[in-house]
């Protein structure tokens, strides 16, 4: 008899089957993409941006240049490339007066939800998703994600913040115009502090990055998805979704306020190819991706980085919501293998 497969994650306390014996191939979940509405009004289209509040960061088109800016309550810039704006239903919100960030967290199991909750609207172009943008225009994206992290990780009451992107409406895209969320929280994740003790538990124990480790032994293994001088793509060994890749930088680092402007357009490359290749293996399948990092000084050498992909083709149900074991019916052998072919070499 031949089981499925248990895999135990790389740093969760994390089992996931990957159902061998049910196995499926990436293109049994492309499904025909459904039709949106053309004649509803998009309120982060360009020519309606008094449809939002004020942006708090614009990059804006002058004489060939660009220049970062932003909106005041009377004046709502226009020729923008980028622009961020606070979220109309936040999550968290910011402290309105200084007393607020000091109390916080009120109990071990109680606290107030300050912080930050903003839209990056990656393009004045409706549909210029990242699979499909010119890469100048998704350098800006990955510009404008530094800035606001530079900008919100050095606020006193911020410990983390989170920058993700859902893509269709399946993976909760309340609004189709090509955006980005990003949201400046008062503590730590579980999810990433989970990652940073599990780092800081390797390092002690092998005196390297756990991150780095990974790279060297991932790219001599069949999920190698792709490398380039800069960045390494492949599907985790124990990957929760059907076709979840990682995006690792090769150079050490925790978060990405140290990336140079060749490293940038590196990301934006490695991120276009590899969105473009699950948009042509699945049929542009909903997903969402998001970027852990840190921003504590402390964590320099042990944490490191990275963009994870999750595309949303399967259905979570009793089991996995009952027991925070999840069952994953692609290999990300497979997964991988399928990437490779289509992504151009």
């Amino acid at each position: 008899m031949v089981y499925n497969e248990l895999r135990k994650d790389y740093l969760l306390n994390r089992w996931v089957v990957i159902a061998t014996e049910r196995g499926r191939r990436p293109t049994d979940f492309a499904k025909p993409k459904t039709e949106t509405s053309k004649n509803v009004v998009c309120p982060l289209c360009a020519g309606n941006e008094h449809m939002t509040p004020p942006a708090v960061l614009l990059y804006l088109k002058s004489n060939g240049d660009i220049v970062k800016d932003n909106d005041t309550e009377k004046l709502r810039h226009k020729n923008w490339l980028i622009r961020c704006i606070p979220n109309l239903y936040p999550a968290f919100s910011p402290p309105q007066n200084p007393l607020d960030t000091t109390q916080i967290i009120k109990s071990d199991s109680y606290g107030n939800a300050i912080g930050h909750h903003e839209v990056l609207v990656e393009s004045p172009n409706h549909d210029e998703n990242p699979a499909d943008a010119e890469l100048p225009q998704l350098v800006h994206v990955i510009n404008a994600y530094v800035d606001r992290l530079r900008d919100l990780s050095a606020k006193t009451y911020v410990r983390y913040v989170s920058i993700f992107r859902n893509y269709g409406k399946e993976a909760g895209a309340s609004l189709t115009h090509a955006h980005s969320q990003i949201i400046a929280t008062p503590i730590i994740p579980q999810t990433v502090a989970e990652e940073v003790a599990a780092s800081k538990n390797f390092l002690n124990q092998h005196g390297k990055c756990v991150f780095c480790d990974l790279i060297e032994k991932e790219k001599k293994t069949p999920r190698l998805v792709l490398e380039n001088s800069r960045f390494v793509v492949f599907a985790p060994y124990a990957s929760v979704h059907p076709m979840e890749f990682w995006i690792i930088p090769k150079k050490h680092d925790m978060n990405l306020l140290s990336l140079s402007r060749a490293e940038v357009e590196a990301f934006a490359q490695t991120l276009k190819t590899s969105l473009k290749g699950l948009k042509d293996l699945v049929n542009d399948p909903p997903y969402n991706y998001g970027i852990h990092l840190s921003i504590d000084k402390t964590d320099t050498d042990c944490y490191h980085w990275h963009l994870e992909v999750y595309p949303q083709l399967s259905i979570w149900a009793g089991f996995e919501k009952s027991t925070g074991m999840y069952i994953n019916t692609v290999m990300p052998e497979t997964a991988a293998t399928e990437l490779r072919k289509i992504i151009p070499p």
